[in-house]
């Protein structure tokens, strides 16, 4: 895997817990840099940052294009995944669209159910597609 492959299951690892405990997103990665172990990179820290900058627009998205889901019903890992992989299309400059959505496909199939996948990469196509009119 790579480093920046490694940042983003770092970051998940970050906005998936504060979403079962209940606590703020950047309280917990603070806690989690302190604690450093496992280490959070600066990438790792950075996408979280940004997903938690943008949430509201990134999660409006999603609830809006993923079509017979909301996102309360969506496996947290899910969610959590395609709220990174479309931070990364929208406003990481940086990283190609095909990269975050391959990433963010690759990291549901290693961490979430068998359908997860073809979701992921399926959400993140079509609202690239959309991405000229996405970015508010």
């Amino acid at each position: 895997m790579s480093a920046r492959g490694k940042a983003r299951k770092r970051a998940l690892d970050v906005l998936f817990e504060a979403e079962v405990r209940g606590e703020p997103v950047l309280d917990m990665l603070e806690q989690r840099i302190i604690q450093a172990s496992p280490p959070v990179g600066e990438y790792a820290a950075e996408l979280v940052r940004g997903v938690q900058a943008h949430r509201e627009r990134i999660d409006e998205l999603l609830e809006e294009y993923a079509e017979g889901w909301t996102l309360d019903r969506m496996p947290i890992v899910d969610r959590n995944v395609l709220r990174i992989g479309l931070y990364e299309m929208l406003w990481a400059d940086d990283v190609p669209d095909a990269v975050a959505i391959s990433e963010a496909v690759l990291l549901a199939r290693d961490l979430s159910t068998d359908a997860s996948p073809a979701f992921v990469n399926g959400l993140l196509a079509h609202l690239l597609e959309l991405k000229p009119t996405l970015i508010a």
